[in-house]
């Protein structure tokens, strides 16, 4: 399982922490933007050493664009309503720019990549196609994810870091991140992307194998001073969406001028 975070920032420096057969979540990035503090945060979890074919109907939600939209929209809003955050609508011009960060971090192995750049040949499945996770550098607030069986559950992955948020100090944390942005109030629309991994490994070389998830939203969250206001406790309660599976685990995040690793 894979996890990183990334942002937009001209000089920054990388926070990176890995251990291995233990879930892990998130680190920050940190930028200015019209005078504000912003974190934008990605997620990459890697499961099986070996991709599978989507046979399933849980790998239909990435290989069927009517599935793949509704189950991030169901995911996403349903997570949105027990945190008192409104529904969010989705975003072609998101979703455009999802496919083609998707298009630069992959690296074709055969001749066989699709040419077109809709969203349905984005999702096919590519076992030549080798992933590097870097964040986009992108305008919006940022969520990855790769592993993991459907869409849902790479939702869910983000949603369950809310059982590590405080909400009663309301501020940023290295392990909800992703959660955040996920609930952010003042986010009206997402917009993904999706694509099929089949090179790298476990280790931490920037790579590994699997279904690799990009979500974008608008307008981005995690802005310093204003989690209070925009993420709010649990309403309606209830669980998650989807399984998280323990693999291994890395952390990048961009960090104000240090250079650490924790193990």
């Amino acid at each position: 399982m894979f996890i990183r975070s990334s942002n937009k920032q001209p000089t920054v420096a990388m926070l990176f922490r890995s251990l291995v057969l233990a879930p892990l979540l998130l680190s920050s990035s940190v930028f200015t933007v019209s005078a504000e503090d912003v974190i934008i945060t990605q997620t990459i979890t890697a499961g099986p050493s070996e991709p599978t074919a989507p046979a399933s109907a849980a790998a239909a939600e990435f290989t069927s664009p009517a599935l793949f939209t509704s189950a991030i929209l169901n995911s996403t809003n349903t997570y949105r309503a027990q945190h008192n955050a409104s529904r969010l609508v989705w975003n072609r011009t998101l979703e455009e720019f999802a496919n083609r960060y998707l298009g630069q971090v992959v690296s074709k192995r055969s001749d066989s990549s699709p040419s077109s750049s809709s969203p349905s040949e984005h999702r096919k499945e590519r076992r030549g196609d080798k992933c590097d996770f870097q964040h986009s550098g992108g305008p919006y607030g940022e969520n990855l994810a790769l592993g993991c069986s459907n869409a849902t559950s790479c939702v869910e992955a983000w949603g369950n870091e809310r059982g590590e948020y405080d909400f009663a100090k309301g501020d940023f944390g290295e392990a909800t991140g992703h959660f955040t942005q996920l609930v952010w109030k003042d986010t009206t629309s997402v917009g993904c992307g999706a694509r099929m991994c089949g090179g790298g490994d476990d280790k931490n070389d920037g790579s590994a194998r699997g279904w690799y998830l990009v979500c974008e939203y608008w307008p981005r969250g995690n802005v310093i001073g204003k989690f209070g206001d925009e993420v709010q406790a649990q309403e309606n309660g209830g669980a998650g969406l989807g399984t998280w599976v323990p693999g291994v685990v890395v952390l990048v995040g961009l960090v104000s001028g240090v250079l650490t690793m924790v193990v």
